[in-house]
C-alpha cells in the first residue's frame, strides 16, 4: 500500500476558526516578514500572499490590507488595486509556473465558502491540463508537489526581474 502524507492538513483541520484568533488577513502584513508569511507583493492597498491551504500549487490571494467584507464596501482606489494585483499575480504565477490557465474569484458570505467572511479576498489558481486526476475525487487528497517555502522563493526569483516592481514593494 502506497501512503501519501499531507501533513499541513492537521493544522488546517484542528486550527482555531479566525474569531478565535483574530483576523489573519490583518495580522500577516503587519509581521514585516514576507518571507515567514509567504507574502509575495504589496502595494499600497492590498498585497498577495500564498494560500496557506492551496486548492493547487501556487494558489495565490489578494487581500486588501482593509477588513472589508463586501465589494461595495471598498473605496475605488482599493478596487482599483485589487484588480491591478490580479494582473501582477497571474503575470507572476505565468512566469514562475507556466500555468495553462486560471481560476480567479471570491466567495463573498460564508454560504458561498468564504473562510473569513468579514474580509473579502480574491483566489487565483494556477491551473494544468489534467491536473484534475482521481485524488480528489475518490481519494479526497490534493496532491501539491511543493512546499509553501519552496513556492514562496520559486515566485520570488521571477518578481524581482518585474521591470514595474519597485524597491521595498515586496519586504
Amino acid at each position: 500500500m502506497e501512503h501519501l502524507h499531507a501533513y499541513w492538513r492537521m493544522e488546517y483541520i484542528e486550527a482555531p476558526n479566525h474569531t478565535e484568533r483574530g483576523n489573519p488577513f490583518v495580522e500577516l502584513p503587519k509581521q514585516n516578514d514576507d518571507r515567514a508569511t509567504h507574502i509575495v507583493h504589496r502595494s499600497d492597498h492590498a498585497y498577495l500572499v500564498l494560500n496557506r491551504f492551496p486548492y493547487n500549487a501556487g494558489h495565490l490571494l489578494a487581500i486588501p490590507y482593509r477588513e472589508v467584507a463586501d465589494l461595495a464596501d471598498l473605496e475605488p482606489e482599493e478596487r482599483l488595486d485589487l484588480m491591478n494585483l490580479l494582473v501582477v499575480a497571474t503575470d507572476l504565477l505565468k512566469k514562475a509556473l507556466k500555468p495553462d490557465g486560471f481560476n480567479v474569484g471570491l466567495n463573498l458570505g460564508s454560504p458561498a465558502g468564504a473562510g473569513i467572511p468579514s474580509h473579502l479576498h480574491f483566489h487565483i489558481v494556477p491551473r494544468w491540463s489534467g491536473d484534475t486526476n482521481f485524488m480528489p475525487v475518490i481519494g479526497n487528497t490534493r496532491v501539491l508537489p511543493q512546499s509553501l517555502d519552496l513556492m514562496w522563493e520559486r515566485i520570488m526569483n521571477v518578481h524581482n526581474d518585474r521591470p514595474d516592481t519597485a524597491e521595498g514593494q515586496h519586504g
